[in-house]
């Protein structure tokens, strides 16, 4: 007997109030030309959990959970909710049935406020006209009860990707969906925002709620799910408890082997600098800030040089102006030895530089150009590549494909597969194949590893180091602390657009870096700081007695005070060395004496 399909809320009733499956998914099997996708995978969702799905770039996550939301339909399979068979044949029956999706690539309107996007398709109506008040009154009630801040009146192309993030998720919660789908979450969040975006969800969770979380970040699920199922190139591996696993534990299941994040490279041999920018600045085009303010930084062959940073600190701007994706205001970028401040992207990249932009989609990829055309991109005017002004094919095929194969880039049709079609975390490898294979000694990578699994990464970071100790020189800008570690030779950190720390990565800390990043000091009154100053002045001073300790207090305005402690009011000089040898730092008497300014 075929039990009765169903497909909207009005003619759903759960068979069972005691189920434990809010939704199962069983024997799913989508294929796409010359790939099975997904390969009789099942699935079940309890009430109020986080579910993980787990898996390599490519592994069919991203098209299992846009079965579940009706973007695709499955060749066979099928989805109970609550027990009782339900068809999903677009994502208004899935929206009609609870569910809700939050995509990696967020699908807003850039021109619409937040308010008309969280709306958009399900508009309150008064008298056949939109009731705004109501729908500003139900998103208001919607933030405050999830911790969701966003502004209703702000255009989505002028907010942050934080908030952009926050929008889709009260367009779900707008829509009451009780399962929550979220592929890739923190794929373009900063480290603050990953934070924020974990509460929220184990939030919604508490609230009832239940979730999918699509990721190939280990510690995301060790940190927030409560059960994970693995994938591996379309196949089901299994579904664990978080709690009774380890991250050895998923990382084997996920890519069947072993996997290593620990880089072993040796110290670097350095060579001479090969890029150096000097005194940059770079002013907003619309309000005229300065968003990178009079910087200054060099890279030397065989280095690895990170920079840290919040995401907005004018990171973007740098790598764009380096590359010659924007102008600078004034300033001068020497690229071994020549200065291409004012020349063009060709000029750079055949004078030695190589690019991972930041945004893979707009900078990075042709995205409706087949694959192995995209593999040989910088290279396509070569008499190799092009001949009599025809392209010759068969040549670009051939590259593309011992690319492919090098870089182990998952693609069902080889390098005649269209670039759109890839996982995310394909299109960036094909991206760093191209860019790792081209005859340059200056790599500039933004955001090297974004959307990568751990199989990806650790071939990519090794693959990084290879080109390093064959003396390439490397400029990493990242937003993933550890890879800033574990990678640089040398950090930088930035804030508001200037470099305001370097660092030695064998003796600082995470912690260290993300205080810089926060803005709170631009040097570190410590006690290595402060002694030759004392030694020097105690001889003169006898009333000066001792630091008082080493303990740093922030200050409301990010500025740092040391404590000092003396035995008279005779401070004046001891402060005017101090604050010289701590430059704008402000210090504090810790027996209460004013701060001579």
């Amino acid at each position: 007997m075929v039990e009765k399909l169903v497909t909207s809320k009005e003619n759903y009733q759960p068979t069972s109030a005691s189920n434990d499956y809010i939704i199962e998914m069983r024997n799913i099997t989508k294929v796409f030309p010359g790939v099975i996708a997904n390969d009789n995978v099942s699935l079940t969702l309890k009430r109020g959990e986080i579910h993980a799905l787990l898996g390599e770039n490519g592994a069919g996550k991203s098209t299992l959970m846009s079965v579940l939301f009706g973007l695709y339909q499955p060749e066979e399979g099928e989805i109970y909710k609550d027990g009782q068979l339900v068809q999903i044949n677009d994502p208004n029956d899935a929206n009609d049935l609870g569910i809700g999706m939050v995509h990696q690539h967020f699908k807003l309107v850039d021109t619409f406020t937040v308010l008309d996007n969280i709306i958009l398709g399900d508009e309150p109506l008064k008298n056949g006209v939109i009731n705004r008040k109501e729908a500003r009154k139900k998103l208001i009630e919607l933030s405050k009860a999830y911790g969701l801040e966003v502004d209703p009146d702000a255009i989505i192309e002028d907010v942050t990707i934080g908030m952009q993030q926050r929008t889709e998720i009260l367009k779900m919660l707008y829509r009451e969906n009780d399962i929550l789908i979220f592929d890739e979450p923190t794929a373009v969040l900063t480290p603050q925002e990953i934070t924020e975006l974990m509460g929220i969800m184990r939030g919604l969770a508490d609230e009832g709620k239940s979730l999918l979380f699509i990721t190939h970040k280990l510690n995301e699920i060790m940190a927030i799910a409560d059960r994970v199922t693995v994938l591996r190139k379309g196949k089901y591996i299994g579904t664990v408890d978080v709690k009774d696993s380890t991250v050895e534990d998923l990382s084997r299941m996920m890519v069947g082997r072993d996997v290593s994040l620990d880089i072993e490279k040796s110290d670097p041999i350095l060579g001479k600098t090969v890029l150096d920018v000097q005194d940059l600045v770079i002013k907003n085009r619309y309000t005229g800030k300065e968003v990178v303010n009079n910087l200054s930084l060099s890279v030397r062959e065989g280095e690895i040089v990170g920079i840290a940073g919040i995401d907005g600190n004018g990171q973007s701007e740098l790598a764009m102006a380096i590359n010659g994706l924007i102008p600078v205001d004034s300033g001068r970028i020497i690229l071994n030895g020549i200065d291409v401040t004012k020349k063009s992207i060709r000029f750079r990249n055949e004078h030695g530089l190589a690019h991972v932009p930041e945004d893979r989609h707009k900078f990075g990829l042709v995205l409706d150009f087949p694959l192995s055309y995209n593999l040989a991109l910088k290279q396509m005017h070569e008499p190799r590549f092009k001949r009599m002004g025809f392209i010759r094919e068969k040549n670009i095929t051939t590259y593309g494909n011992e690319l492919i194969e090098k870089f182990d880039i998952r693609a069902g049709q080889g390098g005649m597969t269209k670039t759109r079609s890839m996982s995310g975390g394909n299109q960036q490898k094909a991206i760093i194949a191209r860019e790792a294979s081209t005859d340059t000694n200056v790599l500039l990578a933004v955001q090297l590893v974004r959307g990568l699994d751990v199989g990806a990464i650790e071939y990519i970071h090794n693959e990084i180091v290879r080109q390093r100790d064959f003396g390439k020189a490397v400029l990493m800008i990242s937003l993933e602390l550890d890879e800033i570690m574990t990678m640089s030779d040398r950090i930088l950190v930035m804030y508001e657009g200037e470099i305001v720390a370097e660092l030695d990565p064998k003796k600082t800390t995470v912690e260290e870096i993300g205080i810089y990043m926060a803005g709170g000091r631009k040097d570190r009154p410590t006690l290595d700081n402060i002694r030759p100053v004392y030694e020097k002045t105690k001889s003169a001073l006898p009333a000066y007695d001792e630091i008082y300790d080493e303990e740093e207090v922030k200050t409301p305005k990010g500025r740092i005070e040391v404590n000092v402690n003396f035995k008279s009011k005779q401070t004046s000089n001891v402060y005017k060395s101090l604050k010289n040898a701590l430059r704008d730092i402000p210090v504090t008497n810790k027996k209460g004496g004013k701060n001579h300014e």
